[in-house]
């Protein structure tokens, strides 16, 4: 079939302009982006399997600390816990139910004060049974002191009489007999009053007992019982308590610390001493060797050392965790009175155009700082400023070094 192209409608044709096309740049900007993916994961890849890799400078790091000029005159150190020598859990020697307490921790209470009471009616009673008891030994005597006197009386009527011949042996006799009965019976009156008395104090020593009573100065460190407890002498049974309250002397402290059985050799009676709290490390306190217990620790090979303080101020408490320091005899009071100086290991200072300089790290980066030095003590120089306590820094560090180099904390 022939085509006429000469009546053919192209009317119906057009170019769609709506379609979106892509723009020339987007391939480009797709392989430029492939190419990078491709170099990051070739790079891994080649550093994870080529053994080559940045290595940090392995460095050695001290502290810088707070030094006290007696350090170098100290023959040993040791640590330990401060220990109160008079200490004491008191409790009633009767049993029964807390009634008052009237402390609590931290009160400062005399020897002899009342610290609490536990309940005491029945004691009580008896107490006031005594007494009663007593009062009628006291009325028995009244009435056979009476009796006997009259009965003396009598004795000498008869008496009389029988040498006048009124009267006959058998009312003599009777009169005689009565004086005795009655000296009986004022003496059996006198022994029991004895006996009251006896039993009254009985009933004060059961009365006393419940009341608890601080055995000598101290310090209220502990309360263990509370109103309505039922306290026991010996705290045995279910649900009781043995002790009230813990007290202790405070002007008693020492510090008792553990010594090598090596070095106990070198601790002496009355050995000069700078004792450092934990809690307070700027305060130093004085003391001296009080005693050095004569027995050794067979699990840890030491033995134990008291210490005690020679001025020590309110700060200082039981069961707190201390440091000691053992000096030579030739310390002088002046060096263990000196303010603690800021100090660094000599080697970790090096001069750089003219000045000292120390490298500071943190966050495994040092930083170059300026210091000014002071007094050399032993392998240590003392930092006038520039160092703070606590900052880290690089022991004999290499000329590499500079600020803002990463390095490696040898282990």
């Amino acid at each position: 079939m022939a085509i006429d192209h000469n009546n053919v409608d192209l009317s119906s044709l057009k170019i769609n302009r709506e379609i979106p096309r892509e723009p020339s740049g987007s391939k480009t900007k797709y392989v430029v982006t492939s190419v990078i993916l491709l170099a990051l994961f070739g790079g891994y890849y080649f550093f994870k399997n080529s053994n080559f890799s940045f290595q940090a400078e392995e460095v050695e790091v001290a502290t810088a600390i707070m030094t006290s000029p007696s350090q170098a005159n100290a023959v040993l150190t040791s640590s330990g816990y401060v220990v109160a020598q008079r200490k004491a859990s008191i409790s009633s020697k009767a049993t029964g139910r807390l009634e008052n307490l009237y402390v609590i921790e931290g009160d400062v209470v005399k020897a002899g004060s009342i610290i609490g009471r536990i309940e005491s009616n029945d004691v009580s009673a008896n107490l006031q049974n005594a007494t009663a008891s007593l009062e009628v030994s006291k009325a028995n005597l009244q009435n056979a002191s009476a009796e006997l006197e009259d009965a003396k009386l009598n004795l000498e009527r008869q008496r009389r009489l029988s040498q006048s011949g009124a009267t006959t042996s058998f009312d003599l006799t009777n009169s005689e007999a009565r004086v005795k009965r009655a000296e009986a019976a004022v003496a059996s009156a006198q022994a029991s009053i004895k006996v009251s008395d006896a039993t009254i104090r009985a009933a004060q020593v059961q009365v006393e007992n419940t009341v608890i009573r601080a055995p000598f100065d101290g310090t209220v460190l502990n309360k263990n019982a509370n109103v309505g407890e039922v306290i026991t002498s010996l705290g045995g049974a279910v649900g009781s308590r043995g002790a009230v309250v813990t007290i202790a002397d405070m002007t008693s402290l020492e510090v008792e610390a553990d010594v090598s059985e090596s070095n106990i050799e070198r601790i002496k009676p009355d050995m000069q001493c700078e004792i450092t709290l934990d809690a307070f490390p700027d305060k130093r306190y004085r003391g001296q060797v009080s005693k050095i217990i004569p027995t050794a620790d067979r699990a840890k090979a030491t033995v134990l050392t008291k210490i005690k303080f020679n001025d020590r101020d309110a700060r200082v408490l039981p069961e707190m965790s201390a440091k000691v320091m053992f000096l030579k005899d030739n310390t002088s009071a002046e060096s263990e009175s000196a303010p603690p100086k800021l100090t660094i290991p000599s080697a970790s200072v090096v001069s750089k155009n003219g000045k000292k300089v120390v490298y500071v790290l943190k966050n495994d980066i040092v930083t170059e700082v300026t210091i000014q030095t002071g007094e050399t003590m032993g392998g240590a120089i003392e930092v006038v400023s520039g160092l703070s306590a606590g900052d880290k820094l690089v022991i004999s560090p290499s000329d590499k070094l500079a600020s803002g180099s990463a390095v490696k904390v040898k282990k």
